[in-house]
């Protein structure tokens, strides 16, 4: 099946609607079922309330245009804003119709591709973009820690004990942080030190009997790695410190929105705390089942967060973090999709 053919078939009505079902089913739990309508009413509004809702509306406005922003930046601005904004919004719809762990990366290929740019320019910028997203989070995750310690960084009610085993959030934390350590390493390797030296490793290492069936796809990576380590290795401090900057405001902005939303029901808390918290929440859902992490975001909000929450409104306050920063994008998505298909296609 060919690329086209591929995001065609990602996009089916099917697709879009599992996430929206799945969506529809926790958020209707959440309100009716996990929710304390009565503490709700007991909720003091002031006016600084719908100031700090009108601040996370904000923070995925700032989030998006760093984006915008970004891309511009790495494909040398041969995107226009408009077309910037159509690759980004397409980009997040394809993560909102495929689970966490699989991503959108496919899908941006194609739609980098079909907006102009070449096979390797859209390779080396997907990839790119990959790493400075990797990088952000292995070198913010050790400055929070520092800054707060462990000790009440990891919910401990969220530990379980399966046949005698226990699995905890932290457990799996530093499992999720080592290996996005270890690929953000590689990468760094091979994109800025010895892109030939990681293909040779990658393909050696998958002449293993057991990984063997993946060496084709390695010795594509390792020749995605080697266009990416050309394509960049010229440029000037200034580009990567645009790069940097606009990665840094995007994903700070993603994060702030909770703390904002909460600022707006409850003005306590310690709101460096609940920004690392979302950090360690980061890692569960990256490695959801359900596509864009549905079902199980809205109750990793509950497990991570509750505590920072007025009592019994965690379950309103994981559908509103939703209804601003998830499901906004499966409905652009939709609105524009049709219309960049006619384009590219005309």
């Amino acid at each position: 099946m060919s690329k086209s053919n591929k995001v065609k078939a990602l996009f089916t009505v099917k697709k879009i609607a599992i996430p929206v079902i799945i969506g529809l089913i926790v958020t209707v739990y959440m309100l009716y079922v996990n929710t304390d309508w009565t503490e709700f009413k007991k909720v003091d509004w002031k006016w600084q309330s719908f100031v700090w809702m009108l601040g996370g509306f904000l923070m995925m406005l700032l989030r998006d245009l760093a984006y915008m922003y970004r891309i511009r930046v790495l494909t040398d601005k041969q995107l226009s804003w408009r077309n910037s904004f159509d690759v980004i919004m397409l980009w997040e719809f394809s993560s909102a119709v495929t689970p966490g762990i699989v991503g959108g990366t496919g899908v941006a290929l194609f739609i980098l591709n079909k907006e102009g740019l070449s096979a390797g320019k859209s390779t080396s910028t997907v990839m790119l973009t990959a790493l400075l997203d990797q990088l952000f989070y292995i070198v913010t995750v050790p400055i929070i820690i520092l800054m707060i310690g462990t000790q009440e960084l990891f919910p401990v009610a969220l530990e379980k004990e399966f046949f005698g085993i226990v699995f905890s959030v932290k457990g799996i934390f530093i499992i999720g942080y080592g290996v996005t350590l270890l690929f953000g390493m590689l990468f760094v390797y091979g994109i800025f030190i010895h892109p030939k030296g990681l293909k040779k490793l990658l393909v050696t290492l998958f002449k293993i009997k057991l990984l063997k069936k993946w060496q084709s796809k390695m010795e594509q990576v390792g020749n995605e790695i080697i266009l990416t380590a050309k394509a960049f290795k010229q440029q000037p401090f200034s580009f990567w410190f645009k790069c940097s900057a606009a990665t840094l405001f995007s994903w700070t902005s993603r994060f702030c929105l909770i703390n904002f939303l909460i600022l707006a029901f409850t003005p306590t808390g310690n709101q460096l705390l609940i920004y690392a918290r979302q950090l360690i929440m980061w890692i569960v859902m990256i490695v959801s089942p359900t596509p864009g992490g549905t079902g199980i975001a809205e109750f990793a909000f509950e497990g991570f967060l509750a505590e920072f929450t007025p009592i019994g409104l965690a379950g309103l306050l994981a559908v509103l973090w939703r209804l601003a920063s998830y499901y906004p994008y499966l409905l652009i998505g939709l609105l524009i999709l049709p219309k960049w298909l006619k384009k590219v296609y005309s």
